[in-house]
Formats: C-alpha cells, sequence, structure tokens
C-alpha cells in the first residue's frame, strides 16, 4: 500500500476509529472505577466511602461511562483528564526529583499520565459523529 492510499484510507477510517478510541478508553476508564466502587474483578476491598480514591472511583465509574457513550463528552472528559493529573502527580511523581522519579516509567504512573492527555484530546475534540451527543443533537466537536 502506497502512501497515499494509505492516507486515504485513514481518512476514510478517521470517524468509526475516533469513536472507538472514545469508546474503548472510556470503558476502560470505568472498569477502574467498577473494581473500586463494584468490586468488580478487584484483588480486595475498595477503598472507604468518602475518602480521596474513594470520590476517583466514582469519578472513574461516571467519567468513563459518560466518555463511552459519548454524553455529556466534553466535561467528563475534562473532570477524567483532571483526575488523572492528580493522580499523577499526587500518587506516582509525588515531585521527587532524586532517581529520576518524575519519568512515569520509574513511578508506574505510565495510565496515568497516558489516561490524563488522552481525555484531554477528547475534551478538545469532543465527542464525534458517532456518540449519545451527536444523537441528542448536541455538539459532536469535528
Amino acid at each position: 500500500m502506497t502512501t497515499r492510499a494509505l492516507a486515504a484510507t485513514a481518512a476514510r477510517l478517521e470517524t468509526p476509529l475516533y469513536t472507538a478510541l472514545r469508546a474503548v478508553a472510556g470503558a476502560m476508564f470505568m472498569f477502574h472505577g467498577a473494581q473500586k466502587i463494584l468490586g468488580w474483578l478487584a484483588a480486595g476491598p475498595g477503598p472507604a466511602a468518602g475518602t480521596q480514591l474513594w470520590f476517583g472511583g466514582i469519578i472513574e465509574l461516571a467519567a468513563g461511562t459518560l466518555i463511552a457513550l459519548g454524553l455529556f463528552t466534553r466535561a467528563a472528559a475534562f473532570l477524567a483528564s483532571g483526575t488523572m493529573a492528580v493522580a499523577y502527580l499526587q500518587f506516582h511523581w509525588k515531585l521527587a526529583l532524586s532517581g529520576f522519579a518524575w519519568l512515569p516509567a520509574v513511578n508506574k504512573g505510565e495510565l496515568a499520565a497516558l489516561y490524563c492527555f488522552l481525555f484531554l484530546y477528547v475534551t478538545a475534540r469532543g465527542p464525534g459523529a458517532i456518540s449519545v451527543d451527536a444523537l441528542r443533537g448536541g455538539p459532536r466537536g469535528h
């Protein structure tokens, strides 16, 4: 396949691929919250109600569901992005500068950093054409 043919194919698939990215990322985020809040496939008990981790789980569960569905997508993605920024800074990096502790590969914060920037992109891009927001006649983004 030539570069031009690949570009043409990619352009045709942009809408369904963005929808898949948004839906899969939202569902994966939702399952993190389901583990914490509902105990689904959890290795142990979840965080105590009212704690910071519990609120994080509620955000993961609710925002992940909304992002996956493409409903109130920008607001949900913005909240999810901020939650993951806090998770990275507070629980992974901890503002430690020695020993390369700021690197995600060292502090095990790759997933939090990736979710943070992915959801920030979803905030900017919007729900897309294949979403509940689009069905409702709401804003679709690009």
